[in-house]
């Protein structure tokens, strides 16, 4: 019998076959008016042609920029074929998927995040304002050989325009609905012959698309962001340039603006239908009594230097940042019936009621707590709450050397350092009716007592060292090879204060269960944590990851259209720890509880205080092509890549609140293809068509071994897009513009678990009732449509936008909690029309 093909051979036959007919395709000889214009991208440390780079790369010029109305990283994002984005429970918690690697939360972005060569470490300095925009490069696969920490998934290159000779303004501004606000300014211009500066601010406000239905005039998905930056360009020689840069923000939002929806069939059949619901369908409604709010605070500063000689150019650079996170909503403990003798619960409960407030189905308000069905973030001060922190601090710098680009024989080499100090901590904390108070913790008698605590200071130190020969063997091929050699050192040591206890949750498991008494942190108490240290305190930790990242890779100038390119290479995400005492809460609250009460045969969850290091390994085989006298090109490429140890992120839901986990899934198989074309339809119109698809598959995992086969989490089936721009001239040197962007993205899974069950904490409360079924937590595919139409001139314009303007209902993120009962569903964006204007003299 036959095998069938996999996708991944189907593919590269095609594309083989496509390379066959385009290398006897005629060749003109020169480009006619009309072609594409070339595009110079830096993904290999160096200025290139983007036809002759052996990676896929997506790449927007500054018009591209302007013409999509690019501002936000979604923006970009969303006109990427395989790459996707997920921003939802904070502003500085953006998860990037890129052929398949994401992302973890509390752990680092899987790419590398450079801003005018400047590699940015901390994952929320990816949430910004893109301003004066020249050009951003998309790079996919492995780049770590040269890019460095944490590039394992690709690289983003972002490159802002430069101060110059002439003074110059710019100024835009938009008015969209939803009290949407957005305003931007910079001003440039020369200080001397050799200097110049810019200026910049910026600021956005938006009331957000849902209120909350219990607080009048609550919004839950509001937000405000701010930014000042300054520029310094100095040129004291002809060979010497130095680029000083700084940069503060603030952000004032709302934060988890989710939903539940349930996985509990049983439920379901005999209590009420929404207990088991398809969570595409969920009608989304918030009636939190606690309005959830984020701040952010960003510090950067940065220079860097070129030094240019004849041998080669010298590049230095040194980064200082600093980003204090912090957000505080409702709680999820409501549903564990734990705060149930709080009076605040059992007043605001009979209050409730007795005014005749309903919840929101499946859930149910009766005249006391026993008699009501909690779900998390409801109404009454039965939730608790949650306060969390997460403050980055760093300092990083890298010495670079790099030969010459035209020889044969060209070079790079260079050194990296970077330090990191960095506090994260999550609170539950009791709701006495008094808000939320901004600190870690609230001692007995506080406004706003802590209950559960996990807090702790993560200390890292990096040192590599990098390099790369690409040679050209012949006039049209070049053989690469690169190589770096990561070595991190971290620590982590325990914040939760010793001798503080909590008011009801108690580690006896016989009834009654929650009075009261113990510890803040599972880990501090010996019976659970038998490291714990003779002053009661959880035992710091410390370890070193090392890994050496080899790339290489191939380039074949078949014809002076057409490259074909491969490569192979190693990527790698270090690893870490998670919060203390996370694996003796984990054990404690769900492993030992469903197996103790329930009796259940379900593997454990198998979550560490330290997770391991992630390495994978990449294979490459694409074709660049130009056609039809330049007004075409056409590209392909086929992927490979088996990841070891993909750290994943999950939210752990139970009677300790919340807590934010990084987890190892052993190994993962991830193949796929993407095809995109660019083509001058008119002089006036362009066309450009991306699709990618990733298949996926987990192979083994130690932490939940039942997942096996399962897809990796966070990875789209596909992603497409369609754009259509037209620029048409008219009178008075002014021009009409509008484009269409179509963007899509397939069936999604966000768990390691996905269509099967799970025994639930439910169970202890309703014994065989509890079983969780999470076969409809798959997102479902969706796409969204954007237009730009406006009119043009030299120095202004006015454009009217619309965003998603097929008003589609689909889900951002879906975040199972299996031992739950359900999922956390963040809405995506709705339909949003407004007006631009920009001037510039």
């Amino acid at each position: 019998m036959l095998k069938r093909p996999t996708i991944l051979q189907q593919v590269a036959r095609g594309c083989l076959s496509v390379t066959a007919l385009l290398l006897v395709l005629p060749t003109p000889s020169v480009a006619q008016e009309g072609a594409i214009e070339e595009i110079i991208v830096t993904a290999r440390q160096r200025a290139e042609s983007l036809q002759d780079v052996p990676a896929a790369i997506t790449a927007f010029t500054q018009s591209d920029l302007e013409r999509a109305g690019v501002e936000r990283a979604e923006d970009f994002i969303r006109l990427t074929p395989g790459v996707s984005i997920v921003n939802t429970a904070e502003v500085g918690d953006t998860q990037v998927n890129i052929r398949g690697i994401n992302g973890a939360r509390d752990a680092e972005n899987s790419f590398a995040f450079i801003v005018d060569g400047v590699l940015m470490t901390n994952p929320a300095a990816f949430n910004r304002e893109y301003a004066d925009l020249q050009q951003i490069e998309i790079v996919k696969g492995p780049q770590g050989a040269i890019y460095g920490r944490n590039a394992a998934a690709g690289a983003i290159i972002v490159t802002t325009q430069k101060p110059g000779e002439e003074t110059e303004v710019n100024l835009k501004g938009s008015v969209a609905g939803d009290a949407t606000y957005v305003l931007s300014g910079t001003v440039s211009g020369p200080m001397s012959d050799t200097s110049y500066y810019s200026l910049h601010a910026d600021y956005r406000a938006s009331d957000g698309f849902y209120e909350n239905s219990f607080i009048g005039g609550s919004i839950v998905d509001d937000f405000e962001n701010t930014n000042i930056s300054g520029r310094l360009y100095f040129e004291p020689s002809d060979d010497l340039t130095v680029d000083v840069k700084a940069r503060y923000g603030e952000v004032d939002a709302a934060s988890i603006t989710f939903n539940a929806a349930f996985a509990l069939p049983t439920f379901g059949l005999f209590v009420n239908p929404l207990f088991y619901e398809d969570v595409n369908a969920h009608n989304f409604t918030f009636t939190h009594n606690i309005d959830p709010q984020n701040d952010q605070e960003a510090l950067e500063f940065s220079i860097k230097a070129d030094w240019e000689q004849d041998w080669g150019t010298v590049t230095a650079w040194a980064l200082y940042s600093d980003i204090e996170n912090s957000f505080s909503a409702d709680g999820t403990s409501g549903a564990f019936g734990f705060f149930n003798a709080d009076p605040e619960c059992i007043n605001t409960v009979a209050n409730q009621f007795a005014a005749g407030v309903t919840f929101p189905p499946p859930q149910f308000l009766g005249p006391d707590p026993a008699s009501s069905i909690f779900g998390p973030y409801t109404s009454t001060g039965c939730d608790g709450t949650q306060y969390q922190e997460r403050n980055q601090s760093d300092y990083s710098f890298e010495l670079r050397v790099a030969s010459p680009s035209d020889q044969s024989l060209r070079w790079l080499a260079g050194v990296y350092y970077l330090n990191i100090d960095r506090q994260v901590g999550v609170n539950q904390g009791i709701d006495i009716g008094n808000g939320i108070v901004s600190n870690l913790f609230v001692a007995p008698g506080g406004a706003n007592p802590t209950e559960q605590l996990v807090h702790d200071d993560f200390d890292t130190d990096v040192i590599a060292v990098f390099g790369q020969l690409a040679y050209d063997v012949s006039d049209n091929v070049e053989l690469a090879l690169a190589a770096r050699y990561d070595q991190e050192d971290r620590s982590v040591r325990s914040l939760v204060p010793v001798g503080a206890t909590s008011q009801y949750i108690d580690f006896d498991l016989s009834n009654p269960a929650y009075t009261g008494g113990a510890p803040l942190n599972p880990g501090l108490d010996p019976n659970f944590n038998p490291l714990v240290q003779p002053d009661g305190s959880i035992p710091p930790q410390s370890d070193t990851w090392e890994e050496f990242e080899p790339k290489v890779s191939v380039t074949w100038d078949a014809t002076d259209d057409l490259t074909i390119f491969g490569s192979w290479g190693v990527g790698f995400k270090s690893g870490g720890f998670n919060n203390q005492g996370a694996q003796a809460t984990v054990d404690l609250f769900i492993n030992n509880l469903i197996a103790f009460v329930t009796g259940s045969t379900q593997p454990p969850v198998g979550i560490r205080d330290r997770y391991e290091k992630e390495t994978s390994s990449a294979l490459e085989l694409g074709f660049k092509s130009t056609l039809a006298d330049g007004r075409v090109q056409l590209e392909a490429a086929v992927f490979d890549n088996t990841v070891d140890d993909m750290q994943f992120f999950e939210f752990l839901v139970g009677p300790f609140g919340l807590l934010r986990i990084v987890e190892n899934i052993d190994e993962v198989e991830l193949s796929g293809f993407e095809i995109g074309v660019q083509a001058r339809l008119t002089d006036n119109g362009q066309l450009g068509l991306g699709y990618a698809a990733t298949d996926s598959e987990i192979n083994a995992n130690t932490p939940r071994p039942d997942t096996v086969g399962n897809d990796a989490p966070y990875t789209p089936e596909f992603t497409a897009n369609v754009n259509l721009e037209l620029d048409v001239p008219m009178a008075g040197d002014r021009s009409f513009v509008a484009g269409a962007y179509w963007s899509f993205v397939g069936d999604t899974w966000f768990h390691v678990i996905q269509a099967q069950q799970r025994v639930t904490l439910f169970d202890v409360f309703f014994p065989g009732l509890g079983t969780a079924d999470y076969s409809l937590t798959k997102r479902s595919s969706y796409d969204t449509l954007n237009l730009r139409l406006g009119v043009e001139a030299e120095n202004w314009s006015v454009t009217l936008f619309g965003n998603n303007v097929t008003d589609e209902e689909y889900l951002e993120e879906v975040i199972p909690a299996p031992e739950f009962g359900g999922s956390f569903i963040h809405p995506g964006s709705l339909a949003r029309w407004g007006v631009e204007a920009s001037y510039r003299f």
